[in-house]
């Protein structure tokens, strides 16, 4: 077998890229508040459309939004991926998600400079409503993808104001034509920031992503009697608000009693009606339990829903709980891994495996197809704000792990072939 190109990236230039689509959404404190299916997230993606279209891909959107920018190869196959997402969190950084998509697009424009033609195609992908802030749950468009959820369900998921995921893909003309599941790709990898601490703390450049930890997501709603607080005895009250406070403890009790990788978490909480001198009737809140092992999960999961019946019950209230997202934990496909840990290796770049203990679009993409991650580490493992940061020479080294990543996967593909 005949060697692989020695193709370097331009580090200046992705970080420059970086920097620029950072405007779009831009907050006071730095960081990016670019929710998915909004005006903004519509400027991203004609940014990224045109930067794609300039190195003469062609651009495609799917039924749920998520967009495809391809180079051809010299074999008619499905192509290798690479991509991650562009919508973040309401006080989001300016490198999760963002950093997959532009390290692929760096690694693209790469190949494109260099004259090199792979054997099979390659694409990069931006995902919808990977963050989950607007629309419920998280990782929408590569769940449908997957087959993980039903596409007329997830399109009739509502925002807060009442609108549909369907209608917003309308409203900001990213509704495509091809449904959602139907293109096929032969790998994926997703380059990504750690958000966590472990890299750094060892001085590692490159996570080689072995897998992710399990994820259940549950809707609770409780109900109990909107009443005046100044005229009704507390032996006489239901206290919606109150059961939510004792389930918020459970929540925290159930992931200690797992550690020390457990984790759980509400994240979201509404209250009705909201008012100073009203005892709350309606309680919506999210729960979040996480685990790398699946069996350890189940436990947590039904440690959770006794919890919510028997808090409720003891307090004379209603309750309803929803889980709306289940994601068992992944194991990444040993070949593309392969494929991330030489390419580190070939670089000189100190390296750990890891599991990641968030969610992300290739663990259902893993469902499909081949798929594995890279990380880079983020200064004090800090992500989800405004303050993240990954350094110019970590996103380099990362979007060159994936450049040869791929490639390496494209030898691969081209032995398989020739070899049939």
């Amino acid at each position: 077998m005949s060697t692989l190109p020695n193709l370097r990236i331009d580090g200046a230039r992705l970080w420059s890229e970086l920097m620029e689509t950072a405007a779009i959404g831009a907050t006071q404190k730095g960081g990016l508040c670019r929710l998915t299916l909004t005006d903004l997230d519509a400027q991203v993606r004609a940014w990224f459309k045109a930067r794609a279209e300039a190195l003469g891909c062609t651009v495609t959107v799917d039924s749920m939004g998520a967009m495809f920018a391809r180079r051809g190869g010299r074999a008619d196959i499905p192509p290798i991926a690479m991509g991650s997402h562009l919508d973040t969190q309401p006080t989001g950084g300016k490198f999760d998600g963002v950093l997959g998509v532009l390290g692929a697009l760096e690694a693209l424009r790469t190949l494109v400079e260099a004259g090199y033609e792979t054997f099979a195609p390659i694409e990069v992908v931006n995902w919808t409503n990977e963050e989950g802030a607007r629309f419920q749950p998280s990782m929408v468009s590569s769940g449908v993808f997957a087959g993980a959820f039903d596409h007329d369900w997830a399109s009739g998921r509502s925002d807060a104001a009442g609108i549909t995921f369907a209608q917003a893909l309308e409203a900001i003309g990213y509704r495509g034509e091809e449904r959602c599941g139907v293109h096929p790709l032969s790998a994926f990898f997703e380059l990504h920031i750690e958000q966590g601490p472990r890299l750094e703390a060892e001085d590692k450049t490159i996570g080689i992503v072995t897998g992710i930890q399990g994820i259940r997501w549950f809707e609770t709603t409780i109900r109990g009697q909107e009443a005046h607080t100044g005229t009704t005895p507390m032996g006489l009250r239901k206290n919606a608000l109150l059961g939510a406070a004792r389930l918020v403890e459970e929540v925290e009790a159930i992931a200690r009693s797992h550690a020390p990788s457990a984790v759980g978490t509400v994240g979201r909480l509404e209250v009705k009606p909201n008012s100073p001198n009203v005892i709350p009737g309606e309680v919506f809140f999210t729960v979040d339990l996480r685990h790398p092992e699946a069996a350890v999960l189940d436990e947590m999961q039904q440690a959770w829903t006794a919890a919510g019946y028997a808090v409720t019950a003891e307090l004379g209230l209603e309750v309803e709980i929803a889980k709306i997202l289940d994601q068992d934990p992944v194991r990444f496909d040993a070949e593309c891994l392969a494929c991330v840990r030489d390419a580190a290796r070939a670089a000189g770049l100190p390296a750990r495996e890891i599991v990641s203990g968030a969610g992300h679009d290739a663990g259902y993409v893993s469902r499909v197809a081949p798929s594995a991650m890279i990380f880079v580490p983020c200064r004090d493992g800090i992500s989800h704000n405004e303050a993240e940061y990954a350094s110019p020479e970590h996103c380099a080294a990362g979007a060159q792990v994936l450049l040869q990543s791929v490639l390496s996967y494209d030898r691969l593909l081209q032995e398989r072939h020739q070899g049939g």
